[in-house]
């Protein structure tokens, strides 16, 4: 097998395509050929070691995959070898193999892409558990989505809708708004040349959103946080443009708000059971064509050096997948 190591983490260009002996799968793992991995905004940090999961050294990349089954190991039951699955491990993905353990394998259904699930499980089921379980989300509220072209943006865009409400979609450039729009997207808002603040209010009528998606973080926060409506939740999401911003709590107190963190990875390990019951209905959904995540293109797993250069210009819209 080949992979792209990381011995030393201080960066993308630390990363060399590697031969390793192709591992056999222990109690409880399977082996996966890797037909699909997607990039994601951690596969970035872990090489950069500013990620808060700092794996031993040397280690493979790429936390989210999909590919077919060669082998597993003993007392796996549910799985089997041609069956193919997408997998969630938070490394060993940018390879041509894996072992991965049986329990964070996804089987997919008849008719779901590799491409597709490769890029399905962080986005969804982070937005998911964010929108449907933090935020309680109702039909007929209005979900402010900040960062909205992203994997994670153009999900919640979709669940959202999925859920009933209205909802209004932030992105940098008029090509990232008109994406918006194309999946779903009742209104948008060009941060680089609409006020923000301004915007909210104009298109709610002065109400402010009942739930703001922030998946970016930096200089938007606050004045997003100003603009939600009386009893509103803001879900901390992510930090996607680099720095954690800091609000006034008097604001939380003033609006009657929550401000509501997401940390999908933790509830998947500590809340198995309502876990599993969210992959199976997003996975309904998708074959429903409810949901379907946004690919920006898809790449040869040896050109993984410029996906993270194209990940690093923000110009991505939806995911980038790398390809065997």
């Amino acid at each position: 097998m080949h992979a792209w190591l990381c011995t030393n983490p201080t960066g993308v260009d630390a990363l060399a395509w590697t031969e390793l002996p192709t591992p056999a799968p222990k109690a409880g793992e399977v082996l996966i050929a890797i037909k699909a991995a997607s990039l994601n905004f951690p596969d970035l940090l872990i090489v950069q070691n500013k990620y808060q999961m700092k794996p031993p050294l040397p280690f493979v990349p790429g936390s989210e995959y999909a590919g077919v089954v060669e082998a597993v190991g003993e007392g796996v039951t549910h799985l089997r070898p041609g069956q193919s699955v997408a997998c969630l491990t938070g490394t060993g993905g940018f390879g041509t193999h894996a072992v991965a353990p049986a329990a964070l394998c996804m089987p997919l259904p008849e008719g779901f892409s590799h491409v597709d699930a490769a890029a399905f499980i962080m986005i969804y089921a982070t937005s998911h558990h964010a929108l449907v379980d933090r935020a309680q989300l109702k039909a007929g509220e209005t979900v402010l989505v900040l960062g909205a072209a992203g994997g994670v943006g153009t999900a919640a865009i979709q669940i959202a809708k999925k859920m009933g409400a209205r909802v209004i979609a932030a992105a940098s450039t008029e090509e990232k708004c008109k994406l918006c729009v194309s999946v779903g997207a009742d209104a948008v808002i060009n941060y680089t040349e609409e006020n923000l603040r301004e915007a909210i209010k104009s298109l709610t009528d002065g109400k402010g959103p009942d739930v703001i998606y922030d998946p970016v973080g930096g200089d938007f926060t606050e004045p997003a946080f100003r603009s939600i409506a009386w009893r509103g939740r803001y879900l901390v999401v992510g930090f996607a443009s680099g720095p954690i911003p800091a609000l006034p709590l008097n604001l939380a107190l003033l609006k009657g708000a929550s401000i509501v963190g997401v940390f999908w990875g933790e509830f998947s390990k500590r809340e198995r059971q309502a876990n599993a019951a969210m992959m199976a209905e997003l996975a309904a959904w998708y074959g429903e064509g409810a949901i379907k995540p946004v690919i920006d293109r898809t790449m040869p797993m040896a050109q993984l050096p410029a996906a993270y250069a194209h990940m690093g210009s923000r110009s991505v819209m939806g995911k980038l997948v790398m390809v065997n």
